[in-house]
């Protein structure tokens, strides 16, 4: 199944100044920032990775899913229908992924 491309570029426009990279995974694509995997897209939703105390706070709001590919879900990642994602919002998220990634040991 193909992924959401207009939320991908949205994403990158988003974050083009944060030194990230870019890559195909999941089937969709994925944003890297230091070497450590940060977002992405998967089919039409926007996967984060917030780390598992915020991602299980995050599974409580509306439209969010835990990131779940193989019937086994990644812990500390969630899945946002990218169908109610306004700009702001989509801001929103991606820092809280970005403020999660900056504590990682870069690889």
């Amino acid at each position: 199944m193909p992924y959401d491309e207009q939320l991908d570029r949205r994403i990158t426009t988003t974050i083009a100044d944060w030194g990230t990279t870019h890559k195909k995974m999941f089937g969709g694509t994925c944003h890297l920032l230091n070497g450590n995997m940060m977002c992405g897209v998967y089919r039409h939703f926007l996967i984060l990775r917030l780390g598992e105390q915020s991602a299980d706070e995050a599974l409580g709001r509306p439209h969010v899913k835990a990131f779940d590919v193989t019937g086994r879900p990644m812990k500390g990642w969630v899945m946002v229908d990218s169908g109610v994602l306004t700009q702001a919002d989509l801001l929103k998220w991606l820092n809280r992924a970005r403020d999660f990634v900056k504590t990682l040991p870069s690889k």
